[in-house]
């Protein structure tokens, strides 16, 4: 819906650039979501949007979500985490480059390791019954 709706308010870009936003997006989408199962396994229910919340609000912060780091400390900071990567996969809609290897690299370690979280919550949360 937000394609379309992007498209009818006159949003133009090549069609590989839509299907590279749309991929980058998904992917980086990924440790995010294994980072609220894990939660959601870890926390109870009362803490959960707390938790999310807050976890989220200092990724976007760390991440230079909501304004540019530039260099120095908070800039190599941002690039390890996956909120930055997350936002470089957006600029591509507006002629940026997608990721590269650093960000494929800050990418892949977290979804693997918050998905390792995650499973792990998830087996320890079910033994339990």
């Amino acid at each position: 819906m937000l394609y379309t709706a992007g498209i009818a308010l006159g949003v133009r870009m090549p069609a590989a650039d839509w299907l590279e936003v749309t991929g980058l997006l998904l992917l980086g989408l990924l440790p995010f979501a294994a980072l609220g199962i894990a939660l959601g396994h870890v926390v109870g229910v009362d803490a959960l949007g707390p938790a999310i919340g807050g976890t989220t609000a200092l990724l976007a912060f760390l991440g230079g979500v909501w304004f540019p780091l530039g260099d120095g400390f908070m800039g190599d900071v941002a690039h390890g985490l996956p909120s930055y990567w997350l936002v470089q996969a957006a600029h591509v809609a507006v002629g940026g480059a997608g990721w590269d290897v650093t960000g494929w690299l800050v990418m892949t370690a977290w979804t693997v390791v918050l998905t390792g979280a995650a499973v792990h919550a998830y087996r320890r949360d079910t033994q339990r019954g």
